[in-house]
């Protein structure tokens, strides 16, 4: 029997990198499921589809390809064949990923592909609907956030580094309304499963919190010690 591990928050709480960490550092197969919506965004940019289009969004689904395959422990997403793990970063993406993935039919297909990876392997995975709706009965689910504003500093720091020219406060303001977007979408919202250990990164480094993880889950599972 495969061990799921489930993380989940909102944007920016740092999810990806410290679920990544983690398992790597229990030796587990790292699940960005971000990545799958935002691939998916990426041919509806591609295809010219407005995000308020639904039927053309959902005709899209029928036509694209979206697996995801690992090198080394390393996620890689492809698009139709294509290795787009570089290409679906940008805030465009994450506005559209945002808005597309509310769609019931892009989660659904999204969705069995995620179950199907964690019925074959132990896996990390991270997203907003995690530990609600993809692994339910995941041995551990957690919850990681952070306050808007720190949230917002980070990602400033990440554009920056990457030769890109933010406005904090836009990102900020970006940050909340996605919260409020993803947490009252009508279906599968943004929300901590009634089990999952909250965990706030805000006064973390992202070696702390990793560590902090790696030693609940350790706990809990009895498992990598």
């Amino acid at each position: 029997m495969s061990v799921n591990i489930a993380i989940d928050g909102p944007a920016g709480a740092g999810k990806s990198t410290v679920a990544k960490n983690t398992a790597r550092a229990l030796g587990c197969i790292y699940v960005d499921t971000g990545a799958m919506y935002r691939a998916m965004a990426l041919y509806l940019l591609r295809q010219g589809i407005d995000p308020s289009d639904t039927p053309g969004i959902e005709e899209a689904c029928e036509s694209v390809d979206i697996t995801i395959d690992h090198e080394e422990g390393v996620q890689k997403v492809l698009l139709n064949g294509e290795d787009v793990s570089s290409l679906i970063r940008t805030e465009e993406v994450g506005k559209m990923a945002s808005v597309s993935s509310a769609n019931g039919r892009v989660r659904e297909k999204l969705t069995a592909l995620q179950k199907k990876l964690a019925r074959e392997k132990d896996v990390v995975m991270d997203g907003r609907d995690i530990g609600t709706v993809v692994l339910p009965d995941a041995q551990v689910k957690l919850y990681l956030t952070a306050d808007a504003h720190v949230r917002a500093e980070r990602r400033f720091k990440e554009l920056v580094e990457r030769g890109e020219t933010p406005d904090i406060g836009e990102l900020e303001r970006d940050i909340i309304e996605r919260d409020h977007r993803d947490m009252t979408r009508e279906i599968s919202p943004l929300k901590r499963a009634d089990d999952a250990i909250l965990i706030d990164s805000s006064a973390l480094s992202i070696d702390e919190t990793t560590e902090r993880i790696t030693e609940i889950i350790r706990e809990k599972t009895g498992l990598w010690k």
